[in-house]
């Protein structure tokens, strides 16, 4: 029985908004030591496998609904590859973005109960780069490694979900990609490699998040493009040479018996 779309759509939101108050919240909430909390500062591994885990539970949990996406840069790498029409594209960017949003709200509403709480600077977990910014690294630093990360993690996507892959590790294999582009990439940008992630906390933050954002959408998508182009023209094709030859093996081995 097929899915409804808006059952599909409503997936994504539910996925993405996992994501995003999981991974942030790890950030914001537990990320460095608090004075007075014995047990508290999970650091860059810490926030890395947040990420990561959300992903790999999410997969298991709507993959079988939606595919799990949680992520605007894989729905369009998707449609470029020729695997989601464009109305899903279109129901899913928009569902994992109010997604994010929505995430980021309940977020804000959890820790503006802290004593004291002041929205500081990129307080939400929001992405950033330059002056003040973790790593202080240059725009074209961040541009660089957003595009080729999210370039890494969408070939990661298409190998563990084509045909010949085993579907029950895919969910697994992409949340650890998910971490170990985390552990490389909070220092430059926070990481996002996807741009609900990025949008949601921005919202909130606002001024510099906001006006940094343009990057985050632009060069996680650009980085899925290319994905998309190297595993329809490059992979995919070999992956298709390889079965043919199999075929033809097969058939030989057949007429010699």
């Amino acid at each position: 029985m097929e899915t409804k779309p808006l059952t599909k759509y409503v997936a994504e939101f539910v996925g993405t908004f996992c994501l995003v108050l999981f991974g942030c919240g790890s950030a914001v909430i537990a990320g460095a030591n608090i004075l007075n909390v014995p047990v508290s500062g999970i650091g860059l591994l810490g926030i890395s496998l947040a990420f990561g885990v959300s992903v790999v539970v999410m997969a298991y949990t709507i993959g079988p609904i939606s595919g799990c996406h949680i992520n605007p840069a894989i729905s369009i790498s998707m449609l470029a590859a020729g695997k989601l029409s464009f109305k899903d594209t279109l129901g899913y960017v928009i569902f994992q973005c109010v997604g994010a949003i929505a995430a980021s709200g309940v977020l804000y509403l959890i820790v503006s109960g802290r004593p004291g709480f002041v929205l500081g600077k990129y307080g939400l977990g929001a992405n950033g780069w330059g002056e003040g910014y973790l790593g202080e690294y240059s725009t074209q630093s961040a541009f660089i490694t957003e595009t080729v990360f999210t370039f890494l993690f969408l070939i990661v996507i298409f190998g563990t979900t084509a045909k010949r892959a085993n579907p029950g590790m895919a969910g697994l294999a992409i949340g650890l990609s998910l971490t170990l582009i985390h552990l490389v990439v909070i220092p430059i940008t926070g990481t996002s490699v996807n741009p609900a992630r990025s949008l949601g906390p921005a919202i909130f933050d606002g001024g510099e998040a906001l006006n940094k954002l343009w990057l985050f959408i632009v060069a996680p998508i650009l980085g899925g493009l290319l994905a998309a182009a190297f595993w329809k023209g490059v992979l995919e094709e070999k992956e298709t040479i390889t079965k043919k030859v199999v075929e033809v093996h097969d058939d030989l081995s057949i007429n010699r018996t």
